[in-house]
């Protein structure tokens, strides 16, 4: 993943992937009302061809298993790369390859026996968790141990990593949170946003930081940093900058989450069910003459 493309693809899926539950989270949260609302960890797509439903559970298993082959397989003589590093990237995405498996089964299995299907859902969730607490670990104790400049900016990518971990598995213990659920979504989208920043502020020469400069790849193995800086100050700068990008990123986020909860209109009222009881003694109203005799019943909003 030390490249470029290395950050810049897997950044631009997390990205998308965070937009389209945010999109989905926002809009399950208008349409049911605060008491129907159940978080969930992927969304069926929209289509009248039945076989697209789970578009988004083949999309994150393809990309798995590519992302695993290009880590293993050292392109173009067909020969197994087996460095630590690569070891490490692949189980990340093996991770997630195995979450995007167990969620199809679990969703045919719903499907076909609904009665054998309970706590499945909270099982994903927990298992959607399991992939984030995996690329913390292996972020924590890479074999590379990033430092400088480099280091810096895989230190803050596991605060962000650590906060998508958080919000997936409180989203387990409470499904219905809507709060919870949007700030998981927020989450992955911020992880695409800084993975491809990432990208460009590593690995783009005009974009690396002044009194910077970028390296090649055998002294970037020594040094253990893909950018390596002149001076001390130009190193501190350097880090205040990527902190500065990381706060501006957040912006960003909170921006388009935001927007999406206050201005997004999906054309439906909000379908909030409310329980009625039965009457109590003396809430029937008897109309006079030909009027229609009305009943009351007192209805209690749940929320």
């Amino acid at each position: 993943m030390g490249t470029f493309l290395g950050h810049f693809l897997p950044g631009l899926a997390f990205a998308i992937l965070g937009v389209w539950h945010m999109l989905n989270t926002v809009k399950s949260y208008k349409l049911r009302g605060p008491s129907g609302f159940r978080s969930a960890t992927w969304f069926p797509f929209p289509s009248p061809l039945p076989w697209l439903r789970r578009l988004e559970l083949y999309l994150l298993l393809s990309f798995s298993v590519l992302a695993i082959a290009d880590q293993l397989v050292d392109l173009p003589i067909l020969a197994l790369c087996l460095q630590p590093d690569s070891l490490e990237h692949a189980t990340m995405y093996l991770h997630l390859a195995l979450y995007a498996s167990v969620a199809l089964a679990a969703d045919v299995l719903s499907g076909e026996r609904r009665s054998a299907a309970a706590g499945i859902p909270d099982m994903v969730t927990a298992l959607a968790a399991s992939v984030f607490g995996q690329e913390l670990f292996l972020l924590r104790f890479h074999s590379a141990d990033h430092a400088g400049l480099e280091g810096h900016y895989h230190w803050l990518l596991q605060l962000v990593v650590a906060a998508s971990l958080a919000a997936t598995a409180a989203s387990a213990a409470a499904p219905g949170s809507f709060a919870v659920a949007v700030v998981r979504s927020g989450s992955v989208l911020l992880q695409g946003v800084w993975f491809m920043a990432m990208g460009f502020a590593l690995w783009v020469p005009d974009l690396v930081p002044s009194g910077c400069h970028g390296v090649v790849a055998e002294e970037a193995a020594a040094m253990r940093s893909a950018v390596a800086c002149a001076t001390e100050e130009a190193a501190r700068r350097a880090a205040v900058m990527a902190n500065l990008q990381f706060s501006w990123a957040i912006a960003a986020v909170w921006v388009v989450t935001a927007y999406l909860c206050l201005r997004v209109d999906f054309g439906v009222g909000c379908l909030e069910y409310m329980q009625l009881q039965p009457p109590p003694p003396g809430s029937v109203i008897a109309g006079d003459g030909d009027t229609p005799r009305k009943i009351v019943f007192p209805v209690e909003e749940q929320v």
